[in-house]
């Protein structure tokens, strides 16, 4: 049997459009959590006229692996007894900085949990200072409850 060139191509798209499909169904909940905080937080930040924060993988790192304790403890912290101190656990991750700010929290999904920080003064004074350009966003969800962390860093360049 001969197959033309345009059904071999309608197929090899088919293929991709289902593995793209499966591959962000796939994704965990706490990766996407991570990604919408994110893009919340810069459209927090747009809509108070500042500049949107840079994604930094190391500050991501360093957020999560918190955020993995957090769901471990079943507690919300800023440290645990015999963790790192934010500026340590954030170096040790590869971030370089001049200053840091965190912002924690757990809820049932990242638009709760967004909604959370700018309802309380600290963490939307986190969110929206002028002198962050940085973030680095991890989650981690354990039995239906997402504990999420934010690091905010103005880079040192």
């Amino acid at each position: 049997m001969k197959i033309s060139s345009k059904t071999f191509l309608i197929a090899v798209f088919a293929v991709s459009l289902l593995f793209s499909c499966i591959s962000v169904v796939a994704q965990p909940k706490s990766e996407m959590a991570g990604q919408q905080l994110f893009q919340a937080i810069n459209r927090e930040r747009a809509a108070n006229g500042l500049p949107p924060l840079k994604w930094d993988d190391a500050l991501a790192n360093a957020a999560r692996q918190h955020a993995e304790l957090m769901a471990e403890q079943k507690s919300l912290s800023h440290g645990f007894l015999g963790e790192l101190s934010l500026p340590s656990r954030a170096t040790r991750a590869g971030a370089r900085f001049s200053w840091l700010s965190e912002n924690v929290a757990a809820g049932p999904n990242a638009e709760n949990i967004s909604e959370q920080w700018m309802q309380s003064p600290n963490h939307r004074a986190n969110l929206l200072d002028a002198d962050m350009d940085t973030i680095g966003a991890g989650a981690v969800e354990r039995n239906g409850v997402v504990f999420a962390v934010a690091d905010f860093s103005k880079a040192k360049h």
